[in-house]
């Protein structure tokens, strides 16, 4: 990506500003966790059994923890040290609950963690195309973070997508003793996963939802979780929770602050539910479409 300086319609090109240490990028995510990645920070330079971990975070979206790490160069395997992390962690829970509770005086309690959730985030000013293709799995908990900085103070930040092709790498790991609690609790959802719990007309109803969202501005992502699939802009928008009969939708603004003059939302604030926001609205058809995209709208320019 190429940067420019607008001034009076000429074009200056402004130089990228390489990091001098990795610590530089860990300032920069740790005090900016929750806007650029949704995360709550629970510890800097963690330690765990003689490894030391950059940061530690927790995602209340998911109920998880996820281990952050920053690097300068490109000699390192995400791979290894990925799934070194995720077994580290998996392996000793206790210590990552009792971490939580003492940094951020709280009570979460194990069985409220969705540990299939866990993750292990890289980020770096660059990766390999090797790095790259070697994490390129569909239900793989790693992540990579691109992140540069430039002359004029501008930072720029990009998640690094899976390919829509993305294979397995549950049959990578068949043979490995060592990476069995890995192998058998991380679980990254998908789209799919979620089709399983609808129904022909529902799907379909689903990608009509989605196509609509997805126009309502540009890089919104889709990140399936457990229970919902979520569309995020920077933060969560709006969630669908697929059914046979039927899609919830949630839209995520507190109670009180969304224009709907047809009363179509429903205030779930007090009431337990599965997506994220205030607000519910249950479809069987696409009638109220491009209302209820009306209501998505009014939370992308909130944000």
């Amino acid at each position: 990506m190429i940067i420019y300086n607008n001034t009076g319609y000429k074009l200056a090109q402004v130089q990228e500003k390489p990091f001098k240490l990795e610590k530089e990028i860990q300032n920069i995510f740790e005090n900016n966790l929750n806007s650029i990645m949704g995360l709550q920070l629970v510890k800097s330079e963690f330690t765990i059994k003689n490894k030391r971990i950059d940061s530690l975070a927790f995602d209340k979206q998911s109920n998880a923890f996820i281990i952050i790490e920053y690097k300068r160069d490109k000699n390192y395997s995400v791979v290894d040290q990925g799934l070194t992390y995720l077994n580290l962690m998996l392996q000793n829970k206790a210590e990552f609950i009792l971490t939580y509770n003492e940094t951020l005086q709280d009570t979460l309690h194990s069985k409220d963690v969705d540990w299939s959730q866990s993750r292990v985030a890289f980020v770096s000013p660059s990766f390999t195309e090797n790095q790259i293709s070697a994490s390129d799995f569909k239900d793989f908990g790693i992540e990579l973070w691109e992140v540069k900085q430039f002359e004029n103070n501008t930072i720029s930040i990009n998640s690094i997508k899976k390919s829509n092709g993305a294979p397995s790498i549950k049959p990578l790991l068949e043979n490995s003793e060592k990476l069995k609690e890995v192998k058998e609790n991380i679980k990254v959802y998908t789209e799919e996963d979620h089709y399983n719990n609808g129904s022909v007309d529902t799907i379909e109803l689903y990608e009509k939802f989605k196509s609509s969202i997805l126009n309502l501005a540009d890089n919104i992502e889709i990140l399936p979780q457990k229970f919902y699939i979520a569309f995020k802009k920077g933060s969560n928008i709006s969630d669908i929770e697929m059914q046979k009969k039927a899609l919830k939708i949630f839209i995520n603004a507190k109670i009180g602050t969304l224009d709907d003059p047809k009363g179509l939302a429903k205030d779930v604030s007090n009431i337990g539910h599965r997506g994220n926001g205030d607000y519910q609205i249950q479809i069987e058809n696409d009638k109220d479409l491009e209302y209820i995209m009306s209501l998505i709208k009014q939370v992308i320019r909130n944000i």
